[in-house]
């Protein structure tokens, strides 16, 4: 049996908060259930906090703080926890994450997703920094293999515009195109394409879904400053909304290889 995709390892920091909550209850002999009614959570989301395998919002430690007369001690622990305004602790580790989920759903406007980036269309976003090409390229490596149990389900969402936005060379784009025609045979890949015609969510940036074997789901968003992993519920929530929006506006899986190849031929060759 391959072994099963779980998620990370839990933080130490999230270990400490969650015990302290735990004690800080027990001490006012206050139930799970009491703490997930105050909060709007299930009795399984508390006891996965006070597990460290869940992270708890601000919101969540100040409102146990409050009840528990905790005098601030459970708020000052969470800061510490999300200092340096990361939504969640460093070790989300990104790569790692990507390599044991279960399923991976992308949105990516005007690019072509990382894992599905040839060296060329690569080497011309990253400007020839030849290290950080090999290490997207590796990354790629999560979606072959000889156990197909082990792989997981990608599903990219890729912009219509993203067929016809130069990258590199006319060459460089046909080579790319043609190796999302490749990719899309694969029986873990989807791609799809989705309209550029109209306004919708999506067109605030891109991201990325992992959903781990135990249905969990963590995040992840590039933005000008730094790359952002959470696992936060209001974010995730926005996200699937926006999927939701998305994906009425894509084009079937054949549409959509007959679109690529129409645009290689058009425009690219």
């Amino acid at each position: 049996m391959p072994p099963r995709r779980q998620r990370p390892r839990e933080s130490p920091a999230l270990v400490a908060f969650g015990r302290q909550m735990r004690r800080l209850r027990e001490a006012k002999g206050v139930k799970q259930e009491t703490v997930a009614h105050l909060t709007n959570l299930s009795g399984a989301q508390v006891s996965r906090i006070e597990a460290g395998k869940r992270r708890a919002s601000r919101s969540f430690a100040e409102i146990v703080d409050d009840y528990m007369e905790a005098g601030g001690a459970l708020i000052s622990l969470w800061e510490d926890l999300n200092k340096d305004g990361h939504p969640v602790p460093i070790w989300f580790d990104w790569p790692k994450i990507e390599a044991d989920a279960a399923m991976l759903v992308s949105w990516e406007p005007m690019l072509v997703n990382g894992l599905a980036q040839t060296p060329a269309y690569a080497s011309a976003l990253l400007r020839g920094n030849q290290e950080a090409v090999d290490a997207r390229i590796q990354r790629q490596e999560i979606l072959t293999g000889n156990d197909e149990a082990t792989l997981p389900s990608l599903v990219l969402l890729i912009d219509e515009q993203a067929l016809h936005r130069r990258v590199g060379t006319p060459e460089t784009m046909k080579e790319q195109l043609e190796h999302l025609l490749d990719l899309s045979m694969l029986p873990n890949v989807t791609i799809q394409v989705v309209l550029a015609s109209g306004e919708h969510d999506g067109n605030s940036g891109g991201f990325m879904v992992a959903t781990m074997d135990d249905r969990s789901e963590i995040a992840y968003v590039e933005t000008a400053i730094r790359a952002i992993t959470t696992d936060d519920p209001t974010d995730l929530s926005i996200m699937a909304r926006t999927l939701i929006a998305l994906r009425s506006r894509t084009l079937t899986e054949e549409m959509s290889r007959e679109l690529i190849r129409k645009v290689v031929q058009e425009k690219w060759t």
